[in-house]
């Protein structure tokens, strides 16, 4: 019998990662009887993609971003679906970037080939709509939240939740102790992990109110210690700015060292996004902070549905992580939430518990990384095409 050959399309780099995963996962449970196509990025590669073209094309952030490059998001959306036709796959697996990934999956439908969506569009915190649309061109979800599946079963889509890809990142065979030796940081000094972003629009809001807290917080603790991982799209920036504080911020770059520093610090100051889960993995405290301009902050009260921002405190429907948004992200509140922690280090005010139970929920613990039960639901749906 033919190996399968599997189409998947990612957009961005955190679905390139999520389908490189994937594709082990699918290439480990066949014994290697599996073939790939389609679009992705250097993760995807490594595992034997050759990408129709470089995904970079697709990874544009904003409004103001995109619109240049509209006519050749077009064609390349046909090029895709021209693409998938002629290879005829056994499935079609894409991969988030839905602005992308849904507009080739549509143009599919009713094509013969079974069109799988891998991380669901956040239909829990704004534009709910958007479930019973895409029930009406996909034949299957994979979904990486555990409440997600009943908002798009409602609307006739058949939904698997596989876990949240977080737990795959390679953070728990990090050590701690190692960073500090490794950077010359004493074990018995307390250790702030500073992460304003991955956007230069979020470390230009929260760098200057961090500032101002870094100084409050260096008088209450003197041997305060401070690291920030950065990554390349802000370092050069974020280097400039904490230069000009006075007080030593250490820099590093790279997953390792950002892991090792989870690990390491005793408490967190982090603009709110994926790195939450992060250090929840690595049983860090932490304080969620975020602000934008006012006008964005305006329409996004009246479009976002949820209460928190944090997936942590959502999973557990109650501030486990202190969250200081908007005007409540103030120097003040952060020297207040930051002291909180710290002075109660290791006694039940920890959030160590309920960062653990988070995880859980997530599938941390489980038998089967995510990928591996992503992979079972897509090998068990192309059996029931077979049969």
């Amino acid at each position: 019998m033919t190996a399968p050959l599997i189409y998947l399309i990612a957009g961005e780099p955190s679905g390139d990662l999520l389908g490189a995963r994937l594709m082990k996962a699918l290439k480990a449970k066949t014994n290697g009887q599996v073939r790939f196509c389609g679009i992705g990025g250097p993760h995807m590669c490594a595992e034997g993609l050759d990408s129709l073209f470089d995904m970079s094309e697709l990874t544009v952030m904003g409004l103001a971003e995109v619109l240049p490059h509209i006519p050749k998001i077009l064609r390349r959306i046909k090029e895709t679906v021209a693409d998938v036709e002629q290879q005829q796959p056994d499935c079609l697996i894409t991969i988030d970037a839905p602005g992308f990934t849904f507009r080739v999956a549509k143009k599919l439908k009713g094509k013969g080939i079974p069109l799988i969506h891998y991380v669901a569009p956040t239909v829990w915190a704004w534009k709910p709509g958007r479930a019973k649309k895409i029930a009406q061109f996909l034949d299957h979800l994979m979904v990486i939240l555990p409440f997600e599946p009943p908002y798009f079963e409602k609307e006739g889509l058949a939904t698997t939740f596989v876990g949240h890809s977080v737990i795959e990142s390679g953070l728990g065979a990090v050590d701690g102790d190692d960073f500090k030796t490794r950077h010359g940081i004493p074990h018995d000094v307390p250790l702030l992990c500073m992460l304003p972003g991955s956007r230069q629009s979020e470390t230009s809001q929260l760098l200057p109110i961090f500032k101002e807290a870094i100084k409050g917080l260096k008088q209450k603790y003197p041997n305060l210690r401070i690291v920030l991982p950065t990554v390349s799209t802000v370092a050069q920036y974020v280097k400039e700015t904490t230069m000009t504080w006075g007080v030593p911020v250490l820099i590093i770059e790279g997953d390792e060292e950002k892991f090792g520093a989870f690990k390491a610090a005793d408490v967190a100051l982090a603009a709110s996004g994926t790195v939450s889960l992060e250090l929840a993995l690595a049983q860090t405290p932490s304080v969620i902070t975020y602000r934008m301009k006012r006008m964005t902050h305006f329409l996004a009260k009246r479009l976002v549905k949820v209460k928190y921002a944090s997936i942590v405190n959502i999973l557990h429907d109650r501030f486990v992580i202190p969250e200081l948004i908007q005007d409540d992200c103030t120097a003040e509140n952060i020297i207040t939430e930051v002291s909180n922690i710290l002075d109660h280090h290791g006694d039940d005010i920890n959030q160590n518990d309920q960062l653990k139970t988070a995880m859980e929920m997530l599938g941390f613990g489980e038998i089967q990384k995510p990928s591996e039960r992503a992979a079972d639901c897509v090998l068990s749906l192309l059996k029931q095409e077979i049969s």
